[in-house]
């Protein structure tokens, strides 16, 4: 009987292997040759699905990219919160999270962004605001400043990106290790709380969200 092979786990485990290489030495020193190692599989098992190393780089950043948004996902899930100020921070949260996993993805997005500037391709992957992201965290906005005894301003959505951009820029503070976990959180949530009601004083003192 013939053997089962489970293509998608192999692909899996040659893109771990990318982002563990990437993580010790930098994407530039990551070679098929030294993948394969990683992965204890041959050089043809390697190129049998992915004929270049930039198909390779492709698709492990596309796939860091999917992870980071499931990581998003599974904390709305684990949440288990019906109000929209709850789901909204657990969303942010995500991306400031001290977990190795969290930090292993981000920084090979960031040593990926190189190849980026010259790959049209992985320059889209790395494009900020997904749109659908967007518009459900606006949704959060919405309701939450209902909840807050406000009103929507019309500008949720614009709110959402720059929260997401201001979420990300702390993800890759933490990620270069220029600003610890807990200082980012803090300053995730001074600006959440600008963001819902601009006329309440801030619940965190500036310094707490120092480095």
């Amino acid at each position: 009987m013939p053997r089962i092979v489970d293509h998608e786990e192999r692909r899996k485990r040659l893109v771990e292997a990318v982002w563990a290489l990437s993580f010790r030495g930098g994407i530039e020193q990551v070679t098929l040759r030294k993948v394969a190692d990683e992965a204890g599989v041959s050089m043809g098992q390697v190129q049998h699905y992915y004929p270049s190393m930039q198909a390779l780089v492709r698709d492990a950043l596309e796939r860091a990219v999917q992870a980071v948004n499931a990581t998003i996902e599974d904390a709305v899930r684990a949440a288990g919160a019906t109000d929209p100020e709850t789901l909204l921070r657990a969303c942010l949260y995500a991306l400031v999270s001290p977990a190795e996993e969290s930090l292993r993805l981000m920084r090979f997005g960031l040593a990926a962004a190189g190849r980026a500037a010259s790959d049209p391709t992985m320059a889209r992957l790395l494009a900020p605001g997904d749109d659908d992201l967007i518009t459900f965290t606006a949704g959060l906005l919405s309701e939450a400043r209902r909840e807050r005894g406000g009103e929507p301003r019309g500008t949720e959505h614009l709110d959402a990106d720059i929260c997401w951009s201001v979420t990300l820029a702390l993800g890759v503070d933490i990620a270069l290790g220029h600003r610890s976990p807990d200082a980012a959180k803090a300053l995730l949530d001074h600006h959440i709380e600008q963001v819902l009601d601009p006329e309440r004083p801030a619940q965190h003192a500036a310094a707490d969200c120092g480095k």
